[in-house]
């Protein structure tokens, strides 16, 4: 038999014997892993919500007369005091009009004073029968209707001051002065209401929110049935975020609760109402707002770490009963303190897996190989093969 001949017939034989030794491949070794025992726990009920700042007062300040303006006041974005002169509009016609309608008192006061003095000489003629009743009563008639010309031109002459008085156009409130909406020479009318420019107080300011009606029943049902605790509806806590996701330092209290719904959005308005004092919040910014609503009781609740987001929700990794790997698919809720709240999905016992989560898969054998501090073990100190007890909550 040649060599080659010899090679393929030993080749052969080795093939057979492999074939009949029935031996099977080796089981997967199992991965160690971390885990988090799920625990139902108290938890502060928090909303975070779209919110945008609104001033806490806006004034319009607006024409009250019809006249050309001759100057503007102040200077625009600085603070003004309730009060504060801000335009002045050409006096010259409501000071002519002033000065006519305190000539005209004048003289009807005087017209007034001569038909009382023509009374006062009449009375005891009258009771002589030196002149009739019938003069005396006309002389009495003749000075109370000078005592009203008198009284509605006194009238008058207020008008004129009101109408003089408003050529100095004062700021309604203190507050911060926007940009002025007319220039010297402008034509401002009493008539269209002209406005000049806006004043707002902005060291508080209110941040409005808009909650789902559907979230707000489920949210009034869960307190009525104990599952939300809320100590006092009347101080309920509110954390602005910046669009960065930097914390305002100061927290507010919700307001302001609408009793209808919106019908164009489905939406139910909340405001809540915060100190501003350095002007960090800005009229017409767009913030976050987290409204702690009282204590969620029982809550259950994973790390961070251990949800799986995607397009259609959350999922996480359990261990199974048969020690491998279990998808499973929740519904989260608000996240807390670096947890998620899950609604449904997962029960008290669970053990959540919290490491490796990107060389898991389903149906993958698994063991526990958690150090009594929760941490992964350090590099050269070897994982225990055998699974931890499950007994207690947290990242054991």
């Amino acid at each position: 038999m040649t060599p080659l001949l010899a090679a393929l017939a030993l080749t052969a034989t080795g093939a057979l014997a492999a074939c009949g030794s029935g031996e099977e491949p080796a089981a997967p070794q199992a991965m160690p892993v971390r885990t988090y025992t799920v625990a139902a726990e108290d938890m502060p009920n928090i909303i975070e919500l779209p919110g945008r700042v609104a001033a806490i007062r806006t004034a319009e300040v607006r024409a009250r007369v019809t006249g050309i303006v001759q100057r503007r006041l102040f200077t625009e974005g600085t603070d003004v005091g309730e009060g504060q002169p801000l335009f002045r509009i050409d006096p010259a016609e409501m000071q002519a009009s002033y000065a006519q309608s305190e000539a005209s008192l004048d003289r009807a006061k005087a017209t007034a004073a001569n038909a009382r003095a023509v009374v006062e000489r009449y009375r005891p003629l009258v009771d002589e029968n030196a002149i009739s009743r019938q003069e005396y009563d006309a002389a009495v008639a003749a000075m109370r209707e000078a005592e009203a010309n008198v009284a509605q031109l006194q009238a008058q002459l207020r008008a004129a001051g009101l109408q003089l008085g408003y050529t100095t156009v004062r700021a309604p409130i203190s507050g911060r002065a926007g940009r002025a909406q007319v220039t010297e020479g402008a034509l401002v009318s009493q008539a269209e209401g002209t406005l000049l420019t806006t004043v707002e107080q902005i060291d508080r300011v209110y941040v409005t929110f808009n909650q789902s009606a559907t979230e707000l029943l489920r949210l009034q049902r869960q307190m009525a049935a104990g599952e939300i605790d809320v100590p006092s509806r009347d101080a309920i806590d509110v954390t602005i975020l910046f669009p960065d996701g930097t914390a305002y330092p100061m927290t507010g209290k919700i307001d302001f609760l609408a009793l209808s719904v919106q019908e164009t959005t489905g939406t139910v308005e909340v405001r809540a109402e915060l100190p501003n004092p350095d002007n960090q919040l800005l009229p017409g910014e767009f913030v976050r707002g987290r409204i702690a609503v009282g204590t969620r009781t029982n809550a259950v609740t994973v790390p961070q770490s251990a949800v799986m987001l995607a397009d259609d929700g959350g999922s996480v990794y359990v261990v199974g009963a048969d020690g491998t790997v279990e998808a499973r698919k929740v519904t989260l809720g608000e996240m807390v303190d670096g947890k998620w709240i899950i609604e449904e999905g997962l029960s008290p016992g669970d053990e959540v897996i919290i490491s490796r989560l990107q060389v898991l898969r389903p149906g993958m054998p698994v063991t526990i190989a958690n150090t009594p501090t929760g941490q992964q073990p350090s590099p050269g100190q070897s994982a225990p093969k055998q699974a931890a007890t499950r007994s207690g909550a947290g990242a054991r």
